[in-house]
């Protein structure tokens, strides 16, 4: 099936945006049954006769601006909607979704499945890079960009947190209402909503922080690792710019996770992540640096994942040498050992393969990219360039083609020779 990117085939379409998703959402955890309406404001960017948004529930119900359309139907994960009069590009329109069902991680080929997922007691969504449409109407695509509102009830015995700002909790009998704003223009993949038994605590840092997790998550573990975002926040806001977002969460599931979960303005954890060992502390810093790198700056298609995960994971040497660990180079050699001692990489760095983006070669050979860059052009072009990038692109799609431009103009001269080896060969370069 033929979608918006080859990387993740029969999502996203390229005919239209979504600017605003509206949900309103009714939860029951004990039966993992999801009742939503979404109301969405698109813009057409090629004429419309029908409307082709990523959904895996049953549609009960649709409108467009406030009327029927002239039919809908579900199949192969696209929620199909005839429209009763064509749209023009640059024309907006409103659409009503009725929908509901028993939400599930969504498989793929060449993917771990993504999405909405049950845990012991409780909820996470992960839905990088395929799973928002388990449990909202989308157009599902890293270049398409939305602001929400999110309402959602569900027993009052939990807590709920969304990827964007608390506006309101209300109590109502056995149940509690929940509404949160995301005033950014996201990607889909970055909505998520946490549900569990949680308390929240805050940190003073440069930004408000919030901790939400399990009674009794605190300890010596979580003082190296968790407790240390305040001094991160700090540090990464001084190298790559204001922070974007009005505030960070970082939730602390009851449950080990085998991996964080990124999702904009807010970090998912495991507890078994409340731990002094630096493959901990190290992926605390590398899922707040995603707020900058992936979040605000995102890549127009997945084969440039590396601006994402090469930005995060450089963030974690970063820290390293800020807090008096390992210093930058000393990990870009450690890594770039391994790498060279192992085999060929199958693919370059751009365009990875659908099979291969989530690989650690291509988190750690995209780190050592920035690495040769900064060695290259010296730490006050090098900061400059990592600062002016996201300033320049904050709430774009972009590309690598645009980063190594962006390089060029910051140093004041073509960088494309140093880049290109790293980027589109699959010989690892020397680090010199």
């Amino acid at each position: 099936m033929k979608g918006a990117d080859p990387y993740v085939p029969g999502h996203g379409d390229l005919s239209y945006d979504v600017l605003h998703h509206d949900l309103t959402l009714d939860y029951s955890v004990v039966s993992n049954r999801l009742e939503g309406e979404a109301v969405l404001r698109c813009r057409a960017v090629a004429r419309l006769t029908e409307l082709r948004l990523d959904l895996r529930l049953r549609a009960d119900k649709v409108s467009v601006g406030g009327r029927p359309p002239r039919r809908f139907r579900v199949a192969d994960g696209k929620l199909v909607i005839t429209l009763v009069e064509p749209v023009e590009p640059g024309s907006e329109l409103s659409v009503r979704i009725r929908y509901s069902g028993n939400p599930r991680p969504l498989a793929k080929r060449g993917l771990d499945a993504a999405g909405w997922e049950e845990l012991e007691d409780g909820v996470i969504v992960a839905s990088q890079p395929h799973g928002a449409p388990s449990w909202f109407p989308c157009n599902d695509r890293p270049s398409s960009r939305s602001t929400y509102r999110l309402t959602l009830t569900t027993s009052a015995d939990y807590h709920v947190e969304f990827s964007g700002e608390p506006v309101s909790v209300r109590r109502g009998g056995a149940t509690r209402t929940w509404s949160f704003r995301q005033d950014r223009p996201i990607a889909p993949y970055l909505a998520t909503v946490q549900i569990g038994r949680y308390q929240v605590s805050t940190q003073k840092a440069v930004v408000p922080i919030r901790v939400v997790g399990p009674p009794g998550i605190r300890g010596n573990g979580f003082s190296a690792s968790f407790g240390r975002q305040p001094a991160m926040m700090a540090y990464f806001v001084e190298a790559f710019g204001p922070y974007p977002f009005d505030s960070y969460t970082c939730v602390i599931t009851a449950d080990d996770l085998e991996i964080p979960l990124e999702s904009a303005a807010l970090s998912t954890f495991g507890r078994n992540f409340a731990s002094a060992d630096w493959d901990s502390v190290r992926l605390v810093a590398h899922e707040m640096a995603h707020q900058w790198f992936g979040n605000a700056v995102t890549v127009a298609s997945w084969r440039d994942i590396w601006l994402h995960e090469g930005f995060a994971c450089y963030a974690e040497w970063l820290w390293s040498e800020e807090s008096g660990r390992r210093t930058a180079d000393a990990w870009a050699r450690h890594h770039h050992g391994l790498l060279a001692g192992g085999h060929h990489q199958p693919a370059p760095l751009v365009d990875p393969t659908v099979r291969h983006m989530f690989d650690d070669w291509v988190y750690k050979r995209g780190a050592l990219t920035l690495h040769a860059l900064r060695r290259e052009v010296g730490d006050a072009t090098f900061f400059t360039i990592l600062r002016s990038w996201v300033a320049g692109h904050r709430w774009e799609s972009v590309t690598t083609a645009q980063f190594v431009a962006h390089c060029a103009d910051v140093a004041g001269r073509d960088l494309a020779p140093l880049l290109a080896p790293w980027l589109h060969s699959r010989d690892l370069p020397h680090l010199t």
